[in-house]
This record gives C-alpha cells, structure tokens and sequence, in this order.
C-alpha cells in the first residue's frame, strides 16, 4: 500500500472516531456550477431552512420582539377602557398602530405566522435528530483511530501484563465509571455523556410543550373579576361577574361549579418609620363550597389564591364600602345600603356615587331621582388642614364629602353606566345651608339634610370594606410550567454534560512488553477531558502497573567503555 493510501486510511478512520458526537444535521455544501433548482428543490430547500436550528433561533428572537408591544400597547382583551383612553390621547398613532395590529398583539395575523413558523420550524428539527439520537444509543462507540496520538488528551505506558488482561481490565474500570464499551479489535471503545444530547432535544422538546401549552390556554381560558363587599357573596355564573373574558373555544358550561361569601377582610398598615401606610397584612376570610356540597372555611391571601377544582381565585384589591341611608322628606327610607368607593390613591382617598333610582317622591309626591357624589377618606386630616386627601389607609379618622343631585340620572335610556359615578347632565344639584353651600362633610353617625324637605342621607357608623377578586381558569398553566422546568433542566444537561469517547489500545511491542495507550475525544474542547482520562489511566495502571524500564547500554558495568589513556603529552610529565 502506497503512503497517500495509507494517509487517506487514518484520516478516514479519525474521522469515524469523531463522527456521530452531536445530532446537529449536516450541511452539504451546494456544487459549484450544478443545476438550476426547480420547483421540487426550492420546495426542499426552504424547507431545511425552516428546520434548521439558526432559523429557530432567528424566529424565537422574532417571537419575543414581537411581543414587546403587547407589553406597552394597551389590548383590546385585557382592558378595552385603557385601549380607548390610549387612542384619545394618540390621535396620530393610533391608524398606525390599528393597521399594525398593535391593540391585539397575541391574535394577530403576522404574530400567528411567527408563532406557527416557529412550531413548525421546532418540530421539523427535532425529529430528525431525535432518529439520529435513537441511532447513536443503538450502535455502539466507534473503533479507534490508527494513530492515537493525534487526539487531545493521551496517555502511554508499558505493562508486564498480557493484552488481553489490559483489555478486560479496561473493559471493567470504563463500565465502572458508567461508560458504553465494547472491545474492538485491538482496543475498547468507550462512550460517555449521552445526557447531553438527551438534554438538548428535551430543552426543544420543552418549548413545544410551552407553546402548545400557550395556545391551548388562549383557546381555553376564562377570567373574570368580582367586587364583593363583606356579607355579600358570589357564585360562578357569568351573570355574578362585573366583567369577564374567555377564549374562543371556551363555553359558560365550563365554569366551574362553585360559590363563597366574603365573611370579612382584614388589612393592617404600617404605622411609622419610612414604610409607614405600606400594607403588612391582606387577608379575605371567606366560606365557600363546591356544586351545592358541604360548606368549607378558608383564608385568600394576595398570591395565596383560593383553588377550587380548575379554577383559581386571587385577591387583588380592597377599599371601604361605607353604609348609607336615605330617606324622603316624610321620614321614608327609600335607599339603605353599603356603597363600595374606588381608591386613588395608596392612602385609600376613594370615590364613589350614591344613586337612588326608585321609591324617591319630592315634597309635591312627584317620582324624582336623587344622586349623590361621595369623597370617602379613613384618615381625615383634621379641620382647618386645607386637604381633604387621607393620610393613613385604616380606619383610624373616616369622613365623607357628599354633593347632592335630583332630576333623572339617565339609567332609563338603556345605556350602559359606570356604577361608580354620576351622570349629571339632567340633574339639578341642591344648594345646601350648611358646609360649602355645594358639599357637606360628614362624620360617621351624621346626616345631612337635603334644602326644601326634600329629605336626608345619613352616613352610618358602620364601614364595611370590600374585596375585588379575579376568577380564573387557565387550563394551560400546568403543562406551561412542566415544559418551563424541563427546558430549563434540559437546558442545564446540553450545557454543562460533555459527550466525550476514550479508547484503550494494548498491544505487544517488539520486545515482548505490553504498550498500553488510551486517549480521548470530546465534542468541545474542555479541561475536564485531560483530567479524567488521567483518572481512568489511573485506575487502569492500578491493575496493569508499568514495567520496570529496560535497560540501556549506559545501566551495563561490562560494557563500560575503558578510561582513554593519558595524552602521550600529559603522561610525559
């Protein structure tokens, strides 16, 4: 055989000993001068662009980018009322972001087509490797290289023991150290770190999972949301809810079965220091049940939702609902009731409206509307101290400003209103003798008389507080959460387990003493390789310990060479 041949067998069989230590897929690369694609091939090779890992990079990096106005655009499913305030404010933008699609992010036409294409892109990736993979656990660790001293890490040392003891040896301290080996021909083939190429397809396996667990619960999902002041209750039916939203494919008949009563709410403050008014305590105690069954007690705290089968309450905001009563100018009480007030600000100063829409007649027995506007603040300042904002979010100081109205508060022209104010554009506000001449301030137990017997509200001693939860169903949370831990711990493998192969070579020199060689490859360059393949060379040299050198010419007294004799020069002296 001629030295190119023999040259072009070591490469080839280097090239084996490294072959089949990732699932990546090959890239031909195309001919120079070939033949023009037709239609079959441009189908094709699209299609391996698709597939191919950059490009599944390249359209997850376009799926996070695109969401990024989802997070500060206003969306028409999550708040319409903030979609029409962002348009208001946005006259110039806002044709732009309509055409764009930019008030519905998630259901658009071009984010759909990244997310497909990614779907597409990931699954068309993975099944060629996983066969690929499937492959390579199958088959066992290629024979060694000719030439090992080519590989990165290499060991070498002469044995008195026989080459096949070496090999059994070998054999034994790889299969203890968990490595596939097998002895081919003159060596043992060992294989070690599957894990991480098990790893890798778990993490693109995973995010399959997390975006059919996205879609399936965009399909499926229902959340709502409830104000319930305390004593009151709710039961999981879309006409209980104050607003509600679902996916397409969800039905009412797949609201869970299920009702509570808020028994009451306890929140608790700050009272000094830098972090004075900041809550330290939220707690909803409720009684609920499930279908019509056995009455359960339980305690909703923020992040602490209630469960109850596949739905989840939260709790999510809290405010005072102070009791009022009205009455007409004959002492009739035509309107008794908690009033919950919206918070403004993190002090709980909140707002509110009063309206009585039926059983009012005037002085002159004439049906009459009343309405009255509320500024409710727990914490008032004091009198004379120019504000009527509150200064602490409990209790400790309550107050309300009322402004009353009479006339038509418009709920009979059949358009929707905002429970929490009050439409005065055919109503005639009171002139009042006391207070401001528009608004009284009153302290719980008092009352303010309406001008021309027109009748009174009291605002009573008892304050209630109320709880806003939101009930949700999102069917995909679980399985978004399964593939979320196993991309991460699919992610860990790939990343820090290294697909490595050793080889263990013995054979008999030319003077009858066993040479033992081992070497190993890695899929990438790591400290770690060298290390352990002197370990392993280790505890194999513990069973096959070198031989005493042989010896040289130098070690024989006899064939010492004689002293020269003195220069004819020298010993005439």
């Amino acid at each position: 055989m001629s030295t190119t041949d023999t040259t072009e067998t070591e490469r080839a069989a280097d090239e084996a000993a490294g072959a089949q230590l990732s699932t990546a897929p090959q890239e031909e690369a195309p001919a120079l001068g070939g033949p023009t694609l037709g239609p079959i091939g441009w189908i094709r090779w699209f299609w391996r662009q698709l597939t191919s890992m950059r490009v599944a990079l390249i359209l997850l990096f376009m799926l996070s980018l695109g969401a990024v106005p989802g997070s500060l655009v206003p969306q028409s499913s999550a708040d319409e009322f903030k979609v029409q305030a962002f348009k208001d404010a946005h006259p110039t933008l806002t044709p732009l972001y309509e055409k764009l699609q930019f008030f519905d992010v998630y259901s658009s036409v071009w984010f759909s087509a990244i997310y497909i294409l990614l779907f597409v892109s990931l699954i068309g990736c993975i099944l060629p490797r996983t066969w690929q993979f499937v492959g390579q656990l199958r088959s066992r660790p290629p024979g060694a290289p000719k030439r090992l001293t080519r590989l990165p890490a290499y060991a070498t040392w002469r044995t008195e023991a026989e080459p096949e003891e070496v090999r059994a040896a070998a054999l034994t301290v790889l299969k203890g150290r968990r490595f596939r080996a097998h002895t081919a021909g003159d060596a043992v083939a060992a294989e070690k770190g599957y894990l991480r190429e098990a790893g890798n397809l778990a993490f693109h396996v995973a995010l399959i999972v997390m975006l059919v667990a996205f879609a399936w619960g965009q399909l499926f999902k229902s959340e709502g949301g409830k104000l319930i002041v305390e004593g009151d209750g709710f039961s999981n039916t879309l006409t209980q809810y104050d607003d509600f939203k679902s996916g397409s494919q969800f039905g009412t008949d797949e609201l869970e079965p299920f009702s509570f009563t808020l028994n009451s709410f306890t929140g608790t403050y700050e009272k000094t220091g830098p972090q004075r008014g900041t809550p330290r305590t939220f707690e909803a105690d409720v009684t609920y049940s499930e279908d019509g069954g056995k009455e359960k007690k339980a305690v909703i705290r923020v992040n602490e939702p209630l469960e109850v089968g596949g739905s989840k309450v939260y709790l999510i905001a809290h405010g005072y609902a102070p009791v009022f009563t009205v009455r007409d100018g004959k002492g009739k009480v035509v309107f008794h009731g908690a009033v919950p007030m919206l918070p403004v600000d993190n002090n709980i100063t909140s707002t509110g409206a009063i309206k009585v829409m039926d059983g009012y007649r005037d002085k002159n027995g004439e049906r009459e509307q009343l309405g009255f506007t509320a500024l409710f603040v727990p914490t008032f300042a004091g009198e004379g101290k120019g504000t009527m904002f509150s200064q602490f979010p409990a209790l400790d100081f309550p107050v309300v400003a009322l402004t009353g109205y009479h006339g038509s508060l418009g709920v009979d022209s059949g358009l929707p209103q905002n429970v929490y104010q009050l439409d005065t554009k055919k109503m005639k506000q009171f002139e009042l003798d006391k207070g401001t001449g528009k608004a009284e301030r009153l302290l719980p137990g008092e009352a303010m008389t309406l001008p021309g017997g027109a009748g009174s509200i009291t605002f009573e001693k008892d304050i209630k507080e109320w709880a806003s939860f939101q009930i949700s169903q999102q069917p995909g949370n679980g399985l978004a959460l399964a593939g979320a831990i196993a991309a991460i711990a699919g992610l860990t493998g790939s990343l820090f387990i290294q697909r490595r192969r050793v080889w263990v070579r013995a054979v008999r020199g030319e003077d009858g003493v066993t040479v033992v060689e081992m070497a190993g490859l890695g899929r990438s360059e790591s400290a770690k390789l060298p290390e352990e393949l002197g370990d392993l060379a280790a505890a194999l040299a513990a069973q096959a310990p070198p031989a005493p050198p042989a010896p040289t010419a130098a070690d024989d007294p006899a064939e010492e060479p004689a002293e020269d004799p003195a220069p004819s020069g020298e010993a005439d002296k």
